[in-house]
């Protein structure tokens, strides 16, 4: 039995880390859930992004401000025009002109009325000031937010990794360098370097992310360059190194996946943050671009609808949010308990 389970475990070692990660992972249900709620939004990102999934978010489909509702639209209102009983002989063509007129327009204006309800949709979430379907934009501005989000944490996680690494495990004046690099940007506020940025990269969603991923690099870059500092002398690493490792090898093969932990949780802070900054810089005008939509967008339509009573808007993108951030936090929670190498039972 003991040679079954020394067996077993030579065969997880010589798998590598990242396989015994993912059978930790596979034990965590909560994680699981997690991972499958985050890939559901990236699966309607990418129906989206493709056409697929509300293509006609710009198509006003009710009345402006409708509230939401499950049973189809409204019937059309009375028109206001008093009808004649028949057989009743009134002429008012004396008085008015126009009388003669006055049903056939009526009925016109019906008819009108009556087509423009049948053409109307249900809109379970309501409609904005426009009339257009809020599920339809926020399924259209998940689309913006979340890839924004996830490519401008990506970038920033990448930048603060790759400086921090080569930091701590190097030292030396290129460790000073690198210090100096992150003195200077963490010396000015970060709202101020935001800006700078978005003047000079302009609007649009390139332009986003290349904003939040260049001055939001700097926690990351912190904690990875603390973390290489503690493992460059460690044992495996001199082990490693006396074998004939290069460095990139004892670099990025042996000390990254036992700091990727770190790297992780500051992804999902970051996701939640550029988030919260897209929806910042869409409110003041240097966001997305105006013929697009985002959950910062809708957020900032949703403040004035709000005084008004028109709840909806806010409610469906605050909701969507919370579900999206709430998963994606516990998706990397659960990653980064999977590959923390205390956790696994390995030698740091």
């Amino acid at each position: 039995m003991a040679n079954n389970n020394e067996r077993v475990e030579r065969e997880e070692r010589a798998r590598g880390v990242w396989h015994a990660a993912w059978r930790r992972l596979r034990a965590d249900r909560v994680g699981l859930v997690a991972m499958a709620v985050v890939a559901c939004f990236l699966i309607l990102v990418g129906a989206t992004a493709a056409g697929w999934v509300a293509a006609d978010w710009q198509h006003e489909k009710g009345v402006a401000n409708a509230p939401p509702t499950l049973l189809g639209p409204a019937p059309p209102e009375p028109t206001g025009v008093v009808e004649v009983p028949k057989g009743a002989n009134v002429d008012l063509s004396d008085i008015d002109p126009l009388a003669p007129r006055y049903k056939e327009w009526a009925e016109r204006a019906a008819q009108f009325k009556t087509a423009d309800v049948v053409k109307a949709e249900t809109l379970p979430f309501g409609g904005d000031r426009l009339g257009r379907d809020v599920l339809t934009k926020v399924v259209k501005g998940a689309e913006v937010s979340i890839v924004v989000g996830l490519l401008a944490a990506l970038v920033a996680t990448a930048i603060g990794t790759l400086m921090g690494s080569i930091s701590g495990f190097f030292g030396g004046r290129v460790g000073d360098f690198m210090e100096w690099v992150y003195n200077v940007f963490t010396a000015m506020p970060n709202i101020l370097l935001i800006f700078s940025f978005a003047v000079i990269f302009g609007r649009g969603i390139g332009s986003v992310v290349m904003i939040l991923g260049l001055t939001g690099w700097t926690g990351t870059y912190r904690l990875v360059r603390a973390e290489f500092i503690k493992h460059r002398g460690r044992e495996y690493v001199r082990a490693a190194e006396a074998i004939g490792a290069s460095k990139a090898s004892r670099m990025f093969k042996h000390i990254l996946p036992n700091v990727s932990h770190v790297a992780l949780v500051q992804l999902s802070l970051n996701v939640v943050s550029f988030l919260k900054s897209e929806v910042i810089l869409s409110y003041l005008g240097l966001g997305v671009s105006v013929d697009q939509v985002s959950w910062g967008t809708m957020l900032s339509e949703a403040q004035g609808e709000l005084i008004l009573g028109y709840w909806w808007q806010l409610v469906a993108v605050a909701g969507c949010m919370a579900v999206f951030v709430t998963a994606f936090a516990l998706f990397t929670d659960a990653l980064r308990d999977a590959l923390d190498p205390k956790l696994r039972g390995l030698e740091a």
